[in-house]
């Protein structure tokens, strides 16, 4: 068991660490703050046309036919998850910009690889997981920023959504975005023959972003302001946070009497947030010294949702009897 928990700790996961001892001893300062700043715009750019290039239209035309369950995705993302975080948020003492990280984490879209990997390594169906995984992503791009809008206008430590914010959403996030799917029939074959180098693109803007959004935190008084009390009341709503929607999830697919196969799908889509959507999003969305804070609750579930669902995923395979109860 032991090994299986320390297999998630895979070597990006190592670098993101790597990254915020970096910025904490080493954080950019004078004129290579803007530097990093115009790498990690164009790093965002990147990224977002990627993600936009690499979703396949047949596999949301083919899984949409699985319409219950990809509604049932869709309200653990966007209606379970909020409620949840705007209760979380609004805990007596805790610290203003962790209350917004803990919101803004519970508003983002479902991860895409993770949530495919863990839904075939558990039996799933795999076909529906790309589907709603996909379409997470897809309308993630418009309704978080929405719903950071709206559920972040009064909330401690944000001031909400401003024009030249919306601006920027549609530019550097929803722009690239459209614009990479629509050249999918063009770029997609190079795009999936070089699935490494989008790797190296997808995971670099994130590092990118990581670095200029902690080091300008930093700068700030970061680690002056958070206190270790602070981190662990982070980990452990993470956790409570985690272990309620896994909870949830799977009790909801049990009610609606879904297939075992189904039932892993909304398990593993409906628990996730996106670490690759979200740290982008946060960088464009709030000012450049709250960004450091508020990602770290996002980092810190990021881990915990792979430890905890590596560990489900192979006891599902494993127990492949027992899970099919729920059908």
């Amino acid at each position: 068991m032991l090994r299986r928990v320390l297999s998630v700790f895979e070597p990006f996961i190592l670098m993101l660490v790597g990254t915020v001892v970096l910025a904490s001893l080493l954080p950019p300062v004078g004129v290579f703050v803007d530097i990093f700043g115009a790498f990690a715009d164009i790093g965002i750019v990147l990224l977002f046309f990627l993600h936009g290039a690499k979703l396949s239209r047949e596999a949301i035309l083919d899984g949409a036919r699985n319409w219950r369950l990809h509604v049932a995705v869709f309200a653990a993302t966007y209606v379970l998850f909020p409620v949840l975080g705007l209760g979380f948020s609004a805990i007596p003492g805790l610290a203003a910009p962790v209350a917004t990280g803990i919101l803004f984490l519970a508003l983002l879209p479902s991860t895409v690889q993770s949530s495919i990997a863990f839904t075939a390594i558990a039996g799933g169906n795999v076909a529906a997981a790309v589907c709603s995984a996909s379409l997470s992503n897809l309308i993630g791009v418009v309704l978080t920023p929405a719903l950071v809008a709206l559920l972040m206008h009064n909330a401690v430590g944000s001031g909400g959504v401003s024009l030249d914010a919306v601006q920027t959403i549609l530019l550097q996030l929803l722009l690239p975005f459209v614009v990479g799917h629509l050249l999918r029939p063009v770029i997609g074959k190079w795009v999936q023959r070089n699935k490494k180098l989008v790797t190296v693109v997808d995971r670099g803007s994130i590092l990118l972003v990581v670095y200029t959004a902690f080091g300008a935190a930093v700068v700030e008084g970061l680690w002056h302001r958070l206190t270790g009390l602070d981190l662990a009341m982070i980990v452990a709503l993470c956790s409570i946070l985690l272990a309620i929607v896994l909870t949830a999830t799977w009790g909801m697919a049990r009610m609606m009497r879904l297939s075992r196969p189904d039932a892993i799908v909304l398990l593993f889509c409906g628990s996730k947030k996106s670490l690759a959507s979200g740290v982008p999003m946060a960088g464009v969305l709030f000012a450049p010294s709250q960004v450091g804070l508020i990602i770290l609750p996002l980092m810190l579930f990021h881990q915990l949702q792979l430890i905890a669902c590596a560990v489900i995923a192979r006891r599902l395979a494993e127990t492949g009897g027992e899970a099919s109860s729920s059908e």
